[in-house]
């Protein structure tokens, strides 16, 4: 059994509300920060040995990728939320049956995930209006990942299990073994064998599928009250009703969200393949942007969720301030960062002009505009650890997707430039975080809890 003074280092309901965030939102900063790493490596490699043609094709997949993982990845974060508001009130045997439900979905998410992208591949590939040069080695790419995908859904629904808990260390280890498992192998495929786009998706993989192992062999090795067992990896139909409760609208957000990002994708594509290919190659510096906003979101969503299942509930009010206001102070200074370094940054994938002077236009149209983009996240993770995720899921659906898909269908028609289509973003993030804004200084978000 645990002793107490173990439990106390991963419980957020006592101590200090800015060090129990900030020493588990550091863990998760630099965790996602390796992620984001693993993730780039894949273009980094492709983009400087085998030219901008693959550099497209990589890049042409990205808001595929997530539109397919994105459902799957929501339902784990509400996993999250119920796995942590039942060790916050210390409720063992909930714990465990929410703990062992999750992972029995993920096994079954990961089967249909394959399943899913092996079969639908080529048709949305086609859909985004892929260029036709690119599009056999998209393809191959895009189905080669997600032969994975039993490893993507575990390692996240293993992460989500032990952030919960409050563990944000161990995830860290595991993901630098991963990147760097990834760097290396991307390096020996593609630079050394010259083995092809598909290689670095097989090395993608296979750098997943380590981490997913070394995450479910921490839990099975965890102390008794979080431990995973095998045998007890079932449906438990009561903690999976409470998981799809909290989880379903997360899911629905991130593919909803992801197919707005593919109808803006395909928008990009109509620009040629250098234009997919440079702003490819900033997505990929966008995500380090995204690190402040993430990390603190997802330290929020714990938070709240564990001081909420003990009823601390000022101090819930408490840690919201502190974490919105530590997320939008970093993300505008990455953002500064990056608008100033962008043709610097865009050149390190990809030395073509062409290349350079896309991905530089997007990076200075958007990246002032972080700040925005880190609000509306942390409201968002906010009501999801307060079990009200159908609001971020509301409200998102509106700006991010409606109102989005909308603005770049009828803009571009009337003004037929790509930095039309990037206006896209902050217009969003500003519409989104105007309403978070007045929901959460006007809704008593924490109501039902305290009755």
């Amino acid at each position: 059994m645990q002793t107490k003074e173990n439990a106390s280092s991963t419980l957020m309901t006592e101590g200090p509300i800015w060090k129990k965030i900030v020493l588990f939102a550091l863990p998760l900063f630099l965790g996602n920060l390796f992620q984001q790493l693993y993730n780039t490596a894949d273009s980094l490699i492709v983009g400087n040995f085998l030219g901008s043609d693959a550099l497209a094709a990589v890049s042409s997949s990205g808001s595929l990728i997530f539109l397919m993982v994105g459902f799957f990845n929501g339902i784990a974060l509400g996993a999250g939320v119920v796995v942590a508001r039942y060790y916050g009130a210390r409720q063992i045997d909930k714990l465990q049956r929410a703990i062992h439900t999750d992972i029995a979905f993920g096994l079954v998410a990961g089967v249909a995930l394959t399943v899913i992208g092996l079969v639908l591949a080529p048709k949305m590939l086609v859909w985004m209006g892929t260029p036709a040069d690119v599009m056999p080695n998209s393809v191959l790419y895009f189905r080669i990942y997600f032969l994975g995908s039993i490893a993507f859904v575990m390692y996240n629904v293993s992460v989500g299990i032990l952030q919960s808990i409050g563990d944000s260390r161990h995830p860290l280890i595991y993901l630098i073994i991963s990147s760097l498992t990834n760097v290396v192998l991307d390096l020996l495929f593609v630079g050394v064998f010259h083995m092809g786009v598909g290689s670095a998706a097989f090395a993608t993989i296979l750098s997943q599928f380590v981490s997913a192992v070394l995450c479910l062999r921490r839990l099975m090795r965890s102390p008794e009250e979080y431990r995973v067992s095998v045998k007890k990896i079932r449906f438990d139909f009561s903690m999976l009703r409470q998981i799809i409760q909290n989880g379903l609208p997360a899911g629905l957000q991130n593919s909803i969200i992801a197919l707005a990002n593919v109808v803006v994708q395909s928008n990009i594509n109509s620009f040629g393949k250098m234009a997919v290919a440079g702003c490819g190659a900033y997505s990929k510096i966008e995500g380090f942007g995204f690190l402040p906003i993430t990390c603190f979101s997802m330290a929020l969503t714990t938070f709240i969720s564990q001081n909420l299942g003990a009823r601390r509930y000022d101090r819930a009010k408490r840690g919201a301030r502190f974490g919105i206001l530590c997320s939008i102070f970093l993300a505008e200074v990455v953002g500064v960062c990056i608008y100033l370094a962008a043709p610097l940054l865009i050149s390190a994938f990809n030395g073509d002009p062409q290349v350079i002077a896309f991905g530089t236009a997007q990076a200075r149209t958007v990246t002032l505009f972080y700040f925005l983009l880190a609000f509306s996240h942390c409201i968002a993770g906010i009501m999801r650890g307060a079990g009200k995720a159908t609001v971020p899921m509301l409200v998102m659906m509106l700006c991010w997707c409606i109102i989005r898909v909308t603005y770049v269908t009828v803009a571009v028609r009337f003004f037929p430039v790509i930095n039309t289509v990037f206006w896209a973003y902050p217009l969003t993030w500003s519409l989104s975080s105007l309403i978070f804004l007045v929901y959460f200084l006007k809704a008593d978000w924490i109501h039902g809890f305290e009755r």
